[in-house]
């Protein structure tokens, strides 16, 4: 993001009304690469390709906010990686990652790894610090300390099943688990903020948020986020989870969270009610069947629709209820652009 779109971040999540209803977008790996015209291995693999696409994107569409920002990452890889997880790269299709942890006895084995060393998190700092004198030439800085939140790690170091599964019938050895991710997420967040002086964000992705109740969020999930978002003193912290959305949302504001991205299954309204006047919300049209797979008409008219069911915009960035979807086209991102602006002037 350049200053002035960070700066105008920070009024809407002061409360502040901007002259135009800002609109912004989570983009990585699943989209980017194929509207560079490249592969995704491709995008992946080469720090000049990643770089361009990242660039060029910036440049299309200079109206919308970019979330993270020049996102240096390997698909769900990154941080499992770390672990010693398997990670599969496609030419032109996800990266998928391989559990590692086939019964719950072997999580007294798992040490904490450092992120200054292993797996992929390496390549990830070193990204941006050959990319940065070009990402700061065009305007931009590096605002966020990025990583997948400790439900999603364990999920994919154990299986999701069986992580869903030990929340109830092998707690203890789940908590040891969640407690050693945890702890390298705090070392990541911090070696990423020292890193780059530029960092003021946070940004934490955990779809398994959305998959466990009240009484296991505030077990399995409140501690561990808790120490996460303490991690580093930086003025935005954002959540995203587009699972459900409705038990999460309760606890925003007790972590910190002021921006949050959620599931369009739920409206602008339930959200705004759930998470409180103090978060900022982010959505929340369909990410796959309207942004992605829709018309610019379709992406109109459902913007419009999401709006009408908040009277007040203050606090709102007009976006997808989850990251950009592969293959969205141009014309749908300009149509969301130009819905923000329509609803500034209604």
């Amino acid at each position: 993001m350049t200053d002035p779109q960070w700066n105008d971040l920070l009024r809407v999540l002061r409360g502040e009304r901007l002259k135009t209803l800002p609109a912004g977008l989570i983009i990585d790996s699943p989209w980017l690469p194929g509207w560079a015209g490249m592969t995704i291995l491709d995008y992946l693999a080469s720090d000049s390709r990643w770089l361009s696409a990242n660039l060029k994107v910036e440049e299309r569409f200079p109206d919308v906010w970019f979330l993270p920002g020049f996102w240096s990452e390997f698909g769900m890889c990154t941080e499992p990686s770390a672990f010693g997880a398997r990670c599969r790269f496609f030419e032109d299709a996800f990266p998928s990652v391989d559990k590692c942890l086939y019964d719950y006895s072997e999580i007294c084995r798992v040490k904490k790894p450092d992120p200054r060393t292993d797996g992929l998190l390496p390549l990830v700092t070193k990204r941006l610090e050959h990319t940065r004198r070009d990402i700061e030439k065009a305007g931009h800085r590096i605002r966020f300390a990025v990583a997948r939140g400790p439900l999603n790690i364990a999920s994919y170091l154990l299986g999701h099943t069986e992580f869903l599964l030990g929340i109830k019938i092998n707690p203890d050895e789940t908590h040891q688990l969640l407690r050693v991710v945890t702890d390298f997420l705090v070392d990541w967040l911090e070696l990423q903020a020292r890193t780059f002086d530029t960092i003021e964000g946070v940004l934490l992705l955990d779809d398994l948020l959305g998959f466990i109740g009240d009484a296991d969020f505030r077990e399995f999930a409140l501690p561990y986020l808790r120490d996460l978002y303490g991690a580093i003193n930086v003025p935005v912290k954002a959540l995203h989870n587009d699972a459900r959305g409705m038990i999460t949302a309760k606890y925003l504001e007790e972590l910190g969270v002021n921006l949050f991205n959620f599931a369009f299954e739920h409206s602008l309204s339930q959200m705004r009610q759930w998470a409180g006047e103090g978060v900022t919300l982010l959505g929340n049209i369909p990410p796959r069947d309207v942004l992605g797979r829709g018309t610019p008409a379709d992406v109109h008219r459902s913007a419009a629709e999401s709006l009408a069911t908040l009277g007040d915009h203050r606090r709102l960035i007009l976006s997808a209820g989850g990251g950009t979807p592969p293959a969205t086209p141009a014309e749908n991102i300009d149509a969301l652009a130009a819905a923000a602006r329509a609803a500034s002037t209604a």
